[in-house]
């Protein structure tokens, strides 16, 4: 690679066909781990729009499982058992895992993976118009990493939930222009650095 990143072709190696068995694999959830329940419910449900799937406590060993996603509270199950398959069955979800007790723990933070050690980016949300999200955010007085009109990659925002996690924010339309040929940087193949 010599520090140029895949070339197309070497991405087209590099990618294989799965094996038959993972024909029905989905990915179904990130988990993040949260200090404070209330706040990060508040701001996935409220500020981002999710609904709660699925509260799942795991009482011996003192934490619990919010599940979150773009689901229509009406298609929830009601009971339990069928709730519980539902919930899982559910594409691209968030699992927001409170280990109780950290919300009075003053110097517990944790690690959003965009400092030194770098690991974890973010979770992206579509939205249908960037700048309008961006306006209710404000209001909101959501943390930002980039507003759309500013960095290399215009038109789209990085914002930060009550534990510091970056959330892109960005409409399918703004990823064709900015991935589009005219962009791109042949000896990297990628749009340059967010």
């Amino acid at each position: 690679m010599d520090g140029r990143g895949l070339m197309d072709e070497e991405v087209s190696e590099a990618c294989k066909e799965g094996d038959l068995i993972t024909k029905d694999y989905m990915m179904q959830q990130t988990m993040l781990r949260v200090k404070d329940p209330a706040k990060s419910l508040d701001f996935y449900t409220r500020v981002l729009g999710m609904t709660l799937l699925q509260k799942v406590d795991f009482s011996s060993m003192h934490f619990t499982h919010y599940l979150l996603g773009y689901e229509d509270k009406s298609e929830i199950p009601v009971d339990i058992r069928e709730r519980t398959a539902w919930t899982f069955s559910c594409r691209a979800t968030v699992e927001l895992t409170h280990n109780w007790g950290s919300e009075s723990d003053k110097s517990l933070s944790y690690h959003n993976g965009n400092i030194e050690p770098r690991g974890f980016g973010h979770i992206g949300i579509a939205v249908p118009d960037v700048e309008e999200a961006c306006t209710f955010f404000e209001q909101q007085n959501v943390r930002f990493v980039k507003k759309p009109d500013t960095g290399k990659m215009k038109g789209l925002a990085f914002i930060q939930d009550p534990d510091g996690y970056w959330i892109e924010i960005f409409t399918p339309q703004t990823m064709v222009s900015l991935m589009s040929p005219v962009n791109k940087d042949p000896h990297s193949n990628s749009t340059g650095n967010r």
